[in-house]
């Protein structure tokens, strides 16, 4: 139990997670069961602080859309409305700047191919971070075109 509260501590983790270190140090399945529930109690484990903690996480130091944030907060298994709730802090004007940094990074390395192949590639970049392919078409034409103006 203190070695789990104090890995909960120092940064939040998911409740599967601790189930898993809980297991790998020996616990039977129902002893890890009632000491995730014990540090939940305690306010050592929140489903709603690691999710809001994980999506500002992997947004602002990753570089993640909301389709690779949400799948990865369901591997965890943490529950979809929590994960929907969590998703609130990233406002859509922050959103749709990140992505423009990312894809102007990106630029750099296709600029110079066929307009086919430059799109085509920037299009699978944003779709690997997991941004709306929607959001990433609007995103490339603004950074394509910004390029073209800059001439």
């Amino acid at each position: 139990m203190n070695r789990a509260a104090a890995l909960c501590a120092r940064c939040e983790q998911a409740p599967g997670d601790i189930l898993e270190k809980l297991g790998k140090w020996g616990l039977s399945p129902t002893d890890a069961a009632q000491v995730l529930r014990q540090l939940t109690e305690q306010g050592f484990i929140s489903e709603e602080r690691f999710a809001k903690a994980f999506v500002k996480d992997k947004f602002k130091f990753n570089g993640w859309g909301r389709i690779k944030i949400a799948h990865q907060l369901r591997q965890k298994g943490i529950p979809s409305e929590t994960i929907a709730e969590a998703m609130t802090a990233i406002d859509d004007e922050t959103y749709h700047q990140r992505l423009v940094e990312l894809l102007r990074a990106k630029w750099r390395t296709v600029q110079g191919r066929d307009p086919r192949s430059a799109w085509a590639a920037m299009m699978r970049f944003a779709a690997s971070r997991g941004f709306e392919s929607s959001i990433a078409g609007e995103c490339v034409k603004q950074v394509t075109r910004l390029d073209v103006e800059d001439d």
